[in-house]
Parts: structure tokens; C-alpha cells; sequence
């Protein structure tokens, strides 16, 4: 079996055609699964040495499948990559098993660079992302509710739901103002 097997679980088509062609051009064979249910059917029909997961995966998250990988593939190093970058998911990811974790947009020599590191949680690699390593952790817990309460158009208990938090919480959270960098 060839050592430069990659599994990437992106469910934007694009980046992932662009992510996957760049990894082929260095020598990586690249299999994409756009969600959860096809990564799960060729994690178990192939071997990995890498994982490429995004966080998002429209209304669910990868986290799940890095168990899953570690069990199976017992030598297998995982990036999270995610354009929604946050200290606690960041933590979970790597609690979970993940080897690193990357802040999008990156492009393929950065999203190598982390994937091969043996350093652990690299918030981000690009100078647009430069200004989210030197947010405080609750400004990029504000960052991350906006953002997520946008997704959801406003609605505050779908937002709640989809952070995991009480709705009461979010709304108090949501009546401060935005937390200085």
C-alpha cells in the first residue's frame, strides 16, 4: 500500500477539488467523501496514513469520525481544518485524537506543513488568520456565535441548539457587547 494515502472529508466541492489536485501533484493518493456517511463506508473499506476532516459538514460536524479513524487506522495522523477556528474546538479535536488543527482559508503546502507536524494546534497558518491567534478566547467564542447565530438567520434557539448551549445563556452572552481582541 502506498504510505501517502489521504482520506479528505470536505463538503465544499471546490476546495476540495483544488485541496485534492495539489496533494496528487506532490504525491498523495487523495479519496474525498463529502460527509459524515461516506467517510464512514471508506474508513472502513481502506487504509489511511492521513486524514484531512473539516469541521462543518453542513448541519453536523466531523469530531465524531476522528474516533473512529484512530481505532481503525492505528497510525493515522488527523487535521481538523475548519474556517470556523475556536479554542474549545479545538481542544475537543485534539482530545479526541486529531494531531493538529488549521484555521481555513490554507492552501495545500500549509494544510502539508500541519498534517506532518509533530507540533499540536496551529490555529492558523495565513496572515489573514494572523489576528485570530491574538484574539482573547472569549472574543472568539463572540466570533463563533455570530457567526453560527448568521447561519441560522437570526434564530436564537436554533443557534443555541446548534452550540450545544441553553438558549437563556446564549441570550445573555448575545447582550453584551463584543469583547475587545
Amino acid at each position: 500500500m502506498n504510505n501517502k494515502q489521504i482520506l479528505l472529508v470536505e463538503d465544499d466541492e471546490i476546495f476540495a477539488q483544488v485541496i485534492g489536485r495539489a496533494l496528487v501533484h506532490r504525491d498523495y493518493a487523495v479519496t474525498h467523501a463529502k460527509d459524515s456517511e461516506h467517510a464512514r463506508e471508506l474508513i472502513a473499506e481502506r487504509q489511511y496514513n492521513y486524514a484531512i476532516l473539516d469541521l462543518n459538514l453542513g448541519r453536523e460536524t466531523s469530531l465524531k469520525l476522528i474516533p473512529l479513524l484512530k481505532e481503525s487506522h492505528q497510525n493515522i495522523r488527523i487535521l481538523m481544518l475548519t474556517g470556523y477556528a475556536s479554542i474549545t474546538t479545538a481542544v475537543e479535536a485534539i482530545k479526541l485524537g486529531a494531531d493538529n488543527y488549521l484555521a481555513k482559508p490554507s492552501d495545500a503546502d500549509e494544510i502539508l506543513a500541519a498534517l506532518l507536524s509533530e507540533n499540536q494546534t496551529k490555529l492558523s497558518a495565513t496572515d489573514d488568520q494572523s489576528k485570530l491567534k491574538r484574539m482573547s478566547v472569549r472574543r472568539l467564542e463572540w466570533e463563533h456565535i455570530q457567526k453560527v447565530l448568521q447561519e441560522n438567520d437570526g434564530n436564537i434557539s436554533a443557534t443555541a441548539r446548534q452550540l450545544n448551549m441553553h438558549r437563556r445563556t446564549l441570550q445573555r452572552k448575545l447582550q453584551k457587547h463584543p469583547v475587545s481582541k
